[in-house]
């Protein structure tokens, strides 16, 4: 893999000092040092495609490369575009998340946020979420496929408006079973609020977190999950039901 043309930005949701932003850099200076690190100074996991329109943003310069940002992830992708690096980059790469970002996660996660807005502003850019079960992490199989993953994205090349979401499985880099190109699949909600009394017995909520069973059919990236196979999604920005839209407009003809 040749990124030797490339300048690249990092960034993510889970904060400057996280694991995989730091595995990610690691990797990525094998082939570059053209790697700059713009990232949240602390988790912003489900930000979603927020932006900081009534806070300032704050910016922490950690060396002349790594600079941390009190702010969004999209906050983070805006500052190193258009105010931290000296030229745009050429490709950004928000992850490796801890964590799942299959099917509907992607509308609330950071990590695909900053990809999106990467994509919005031109910029070739894909998220990277390395999944587990709240155990062990396998970390190596990020690190193992990472190369071959993005050879093949940058090798097909990005059209207008779109980014790519990768997944790694939770397995072991050598129980992976391939590597697929997939669609989104699809759950129901995974979100509920879940009900606690505080010492005054006045009620607050903890957002709760609980995958439902969902679409697995094959070549989506639930299944390649569930076959331990790393999942690759090209994703466009639009959001139009284009075969709603045929109905519709026959509708109010």
């Amino acid at each position: 893999m040749d990124l030797s043309k490339h300048r690249i930005l990092l960034t993510n949701d889970d904060g400057i000092h996280a694991p995989g932003l730091q595995l990610l850099e690691r990797i990525l200076r094998r082939y570059t040092d053209n790697v700059w690190v713009v990232a949240p100074s602390e988790e912003r996991s489900g930000a979603s495609h927020s932006i900081s329109m009534h806070d300032p943003i704050r910016m922490r310069e950690l060396d002349d490369r790594h600079f941390a940002i009190k702010g969004t992830p999209t906050d983070c992708a805006l500052m190193g575009i258009y105010e931290i690096m000296p030229e745009p980059p050429t490709l950004m790469l928000s992850g490796i998340n801890w964590g799942a970002n299959l099917a509907e996660d992607i509308t609330y996660s950071g990590t695909a946020a900053a990809a999106m807005e990467g994509a919005l502003l031109g910029v070739p850019s894909v998220a990277l979420s390395q999944v587990h079960s709240f155990g062990h992490v396998h970390w190596d199989t990020a690190e193992a496929f990472l190369p071959q993953v993005l050879e093949g994205i940058l090798t097909t090349g990005f059209d207008p408006g779109t980014f790519v979401n990768v997944n790694f499985p939770p397995v072991a880099a050598a129980a992976v079973s391939g590597v697929r190109v997939t669609t989104l699949g699809q759950r129901a909600g995974s979100f509920t609020p879940v009900r606690r009394e505080d010492a005054r017995t006045k009620p607050y909520y903890w957002i709760k977190l609980t995958y439902q069973d969902g679409n697995e059919h094959p070549g989506t990236d639930l299944r390649a999950m569930a076959d331990g196979a790393v999942s690759v999604t090209p994703i466009q920005l639009d959001m139009t039901a284009h075969a709603m839209k045929a109905r519709m407009e026959r509708a109010f003809d």
